[in-house]
């Protein structure tokens, strides 16, 4: 089959399952030997068993990523999935031809909280608070690290906050990796040729946003994008049991002419919202002062209605308050976030919930460079796993290992393997099952 019949097989699933998830089979004997647990074993015993069968050259760097570790099991988002995290540690510590652990991002959460919660007043003291109701994954953490595994930790946009250091304070030998504010790109391989990243840095929604809301604040240090206030009014929703409230949201009258790109980028960030907060119905009216705020430079109140893209008197499109003119900003913003390949406002506001987008961003920014281009991308960021070779080249999406993968509702609990090697890398997808086993994604999904 060529790349061409593939890519068409697999865009066809995209059309119907609304996902970006491909994949290729890779380790044939990774399952075989002690690694493939019957479900009938104890977890006592999985604690003692490596997750494959080890082999001499300890060169396999692991990536998990998007494991949203919260404050208060009341609306963290793993909960019921911590001790099996807890147990894929142990087994990783087991697993002797592992050489890194990598965390790729959203590893603790401060934007997950419901809209009564807080404000958060001081970054350290809540981090830490965080560290205290998930003890026993940083215990685990320290014990890999003792095990001869080194780990690093790569920033996310849901802890973008995190202040430097205090990761390493909790967590000594822990390696922390950050290039602009909010980011980071990691490096590694025996060639450097995998790169690995939150991939938030090209999401307009997501990524740090230190200028939009800088005259509004009078301040250099706001970090919240929309996607924090999106996500505070979304755990609300998620804790009233998803209700679905008729809403009687502004709509814009007009689409503006294709040749103005500003104002066209403006349509598009008003459309997000307005398909957005058609499905996130939380109880609270548009007026409302619930974004209750005091860090990154905030101090204030807000509603929905300060954020929500209108058609203003002079005929333009922008939010009254917060992010005014949003998409003027985002060329600046690539810069000090230190995109490589700058993105068009609307390519990246209207692709940003895509998997495929990421993928095109894994493309563009990394695998095509003709100065040192990489072999293998690993992002997280969109909790849909996903793997696409081109050639002898590879993106992969980590995935998530929260409790209910409502973007991917068939897997959680996945996680990346590169083999990394002098001459050409190996690189699999898979998901920690619930009796211990693992389950190739890439096998799965080449069946359907």
């Amino acid at each position: 089959m060529t790349m061409t019949r593939r890519t068409r097989r697999i865009f066809a699933r995209i059309a119907v399952l609304s996902i970006a998830f491909t994949a290729g089979a890779f380790f044939d004997n990774l399952l075989s030997g002690p690694g493939q647990v019957m479900a009938a074993d104890t977890h006592k015993v999985l604690q003692q068993e490596s997750l494959w069968k080890v082999q001499k050259a300890r060169n396999k760097i692991v990536v998990v990523s998007d494991l949203h570790f919260g404050v208060d099991d009341k609306f963290a988002e793993n909960v019921q999935n911590r001790p099996r995290f807890v147990e894929f540690l142990q087994r990783l510590q087991k697993t002797k031809d592992v050489r890194e652990l990598v965390i790729g991002g959203d590893f603790v959460d401060e934007w997950f909280l419901p809209l009564d919660y807080g404000p958060v007043q001081d970054f350290s003291q809540f981090f830490l608070k965080v560290v205290k109701n998930n003890q026993s994954v940083f215990d685990e953490l320290n014990k890999t690290m003792a095990s001869g595994i080194k780990v690093v930790y790569v920033i996310g946009n849901h802890d973008m906050n995190l202040p430097t250091g205090l990761l390493s304070k909790v967590m000594p030998g822990l390696v922390e990796i950050h290039d602009a504010k909010g980011l980071g790109r990691y490096i590694t391989g025996d060639r450097d040729e995998i790169v690995i990243e939150h991939s938030h840095r090209y999401d307009p929604y997501s990524a740090p946003d230190m200028l939009t809301n800088k005259e509004l604040c009078k301040s250099d240090d706001t970090m919240y994008p929309p996607g924090y206030f999106y996500a505070r009014m979304g755990t609300s929703w998620v804790m009233e049991n998803r209700p679905k409230i008729s809403k009687n949201y502004p709509v814009l009258s007009k689409v503006p002419k294709a040749t103005d790109t500003d104002q066209m980028g403006a349509y598009v960030y008003a459309k997000t919202l307005e398909s957005l907060f058609k499905r996130i119905t939380e109880k609270s009216n548009f007026t409302d002062k619930v974004f209750k705020v005091a860090t990154c430079g905030f101090k204030g109140s807000y509603s929905l209605q300060d954020m929500y893209p209108v058609e203003q008197q002079d005929g333009t499109i922008s939010a009254p308050v917060l992010f005014r003119n949003f998409q003027r900003t985002w060329d600046e913003r690539q810069k000090i976030n230190d995109v490589w390949v700058k993105i068009p406002f609307q390519k990246a506001g209207a692709s940003a919930g895509s998997a495929q987008y990421y993928s095109e961003c894994a493309t563009e920014q990394y695998l095509k460079r003709t100065t040192k281009p990489f072999d293998v991308v690993v992002f997280g960021h969109t909790h849909i796993p996903d793997y696409q070779r081109q050639g002898t080249k590879v993106y992969v999406n980590s995935g998530t290992w929260v409790d209910h993968n409502s973007d991917f509702p068939d897997a959680t609990r996945t996680f990346v393997v590169v083999e990394t090697n002098r001459n050409k890398d190996k690189t699999s997808l898979y998901m920690y099952k619930e009796d211990g086993s693992l389950s190739d994604l890439s096998k799965n999904i080449l069946s359907k």
